[in-house]
């Protein structure tokens, strides 16, 4: 059975007070409750704070190109279906350059499961708005405030009828396990988007400002009403839900490809020959 120790990468180089913390230790303790090994899975990132993850733990991993991580979390898929691929992201990374990738991974629901450290700004950078900073947001490159809508990851994700869609709280680090294992046991793509407060350049969304607004979705919800869904979704200003918002069955691309659907691409035999002859195909 893992320990804590066994996924102990390098030490961190956050901010103190950095959410991500939180979010480290919420994915560590998840691991070890599932009794899942370090080699038994992968993680793959972009660039930015968040994608910094993967350094500070004992696992398989693929640190990328900055919004770029689904393309590499994908091909692995394809590869060896039967290994768990994660990515964990940023709101910059995944919503920002990442976000066509998102749309149609979303669409092919590939079984990959998406962990957003959401701090509503560029922390690696320095402090720009993200597609989550709220709308006023003034930051060293927008004095006059952001003028462009802020992004509703959840209601997006709802709307493009995501396999899975939960919120976590950086702050609330037995909820956020929990979301984790929930995520991770999921058949299909999951979406879960972590609030986490950036300490240095992000000084509105703080600890104080989640935790008079966050609450855990009420008991007899139903995550598999999608018009229910969409409201609670949509919910932001003075009530934050967090918990799974949206959740449906439905086959994952890799379950609708009948060449990998039972024995996975790194298992199937290799023919030289073969590929010259589709080679000339082409010629």
């Amino acid at each position: 059975m893992p320990t804590l120790q066994d996924f102990k990468g390098q030490d961190p180089a956050w901010c103190p007070g950095c959410g991500n913390f939180s979010i480290l230790k919420s994915f560590k303790d998840a691991m070890v409750e599932m009794e899942i090994e370090p080699h038994q899975f992968v993680i793959v990132s972009g660039i930015g704070q968040a994608a910094k993850f993967p350094h500070y733990v004992k696992c398989n991993a693929f640190n990328g190109l900055h919004g770029r991580a689904l393309p590499v979390a994908t091909g692995i898929r394809l590869a060896n279906n039967k290994l768990p691929v994660m990515v964990f992201t940023g709101d910059g990374d995944c919503y920002g350059e990442g976000g066509n990738h998102l749309i149609h991974n979303i669409r092919r629901n590939i079984n990959v499961k998406v962990f957003v450290h959401d701090n509503q700004i560029y922390g690696l950078t320095k402090g720009q708005a993200s597609p989550t900073s709220m709308e006023g947001t003034k930051t060293k490159n927008q004095p006059l405030g952001v003028f462009s809508e802020q992004l509703n990851p959840m209601a997006m994700a709802v709307a493009l009828d995501c396999s899975f869609v939960a919120r976590g709280f950086s702050g609330d680090t037995g909820h956020l396990k929990e979301i984790m294992k929930a995520a991770f046991h999921h058949k299909g793509f999951s979406l879960v988007d972590i609030l986490q407060p950036c300490v240095s350049f992000n000084k509105v969304n703080t600890y104080e400002w989640y935790k008079e607004r966050v609450y855990h979705i009420e008991s007899g919800y139903d995550p598999s009403d999608r018009d229910g869904a969409f409201r609670k979704a949509r919910e932001w200003d003075d009530k934050i839900p967090l918990g799974v918002i949206y959740r449906n069955e439905r086959p994952t691309l890799e379950e609708r490809i009948p060449f990998i659907r039972d024995v996975p691409l790194v298992h199937h035999s290799f023919d030289v020959a073969q590929m010259e002859q589709t080679f000339k195909e082409f010629y």
